[in-house]
């Protein structure tokens, strides 16, 4: 019979804000069978909620979906444009946790609804929890994580087929989403 991993470490209880000067939320896709192309989104905010129990801690945050960038200006356009992101349309991306669940003493799973182009999915972030300590505000604390996670992106309705003469995809559906946040509470 085997029990439930044993936390021996979480910042203490509170709402902390991420900082995104300190925080990156990133993604990695496949450009033709070869490469992989990293890109990130330059604004978004949210916040974590530890609470004094796992099922009282949440998550929530939002991305702006303009502030994508992978470097390169006519690729961002595209991926601004209806083959992709579509953000006339839909201008943010957000996520919004469930579940929480501890594997192991600085592992978990963060399981909640991600939502892109209006599609709503569940998936679940591997999640490593840093460490926290005093932040540079007076009186504040500071937690560091990272999450992980992979989605198919025509389950959101992000269904560009490009495809060379030899039937090479150009972009692969298997996106993989990095995030490395800071967060703070006062």
């Amino acid at each position: 019979m085997s029990s439930a991993p044993t936390i021996t470490k979480l910042p203490p209880a509170g709402v902390y804000t991420i900082d995104p000067v300190h925080s990156s939320f990133g993604f990695v896709v496949r450009h033709l069978v070869a490469a992989k192309v990293r890109g990130q989104f330059n604004e978004f905010s949210g916040t974590i909620t530890i609470g004094e129990t796992l099922e009282d801690s949440k998550a929530e945050a939002t991305a702006q979906a303009a502030s994508i960038t992978t470097n390169n200006e006519a690729r961002d356009a595209h991926l601004k444009s209806v083959d992709f992101l579509e953000i006339e349309t839909y201008p943010t991306l957000s996520f919004t946790s469930t579940t929480l669940t501890a594997k192991g003493a600085d592992r978990f799973e963060l399981t909640g609804d991600l939502t892109i182009k209006g599609v709503t999915k569940s998936v679940t972030f591997d999640v490593e929890y840093l460490g926290s300590g005093t932040g540079m505000a007076p009186g504040s604390t500071v937690a560091g994580f990272e999450a992980r996670t992979e989605i198919d992106r025509r389950d959101f309705n992000v269904n560009f087929e490009g495809a060379l003469e030899n039937g090479t995809v150009v972009v692969s559906n298997k996106v993989t989403i990095e995030l490395a946040l800071e967060a703070s509470k006062a």
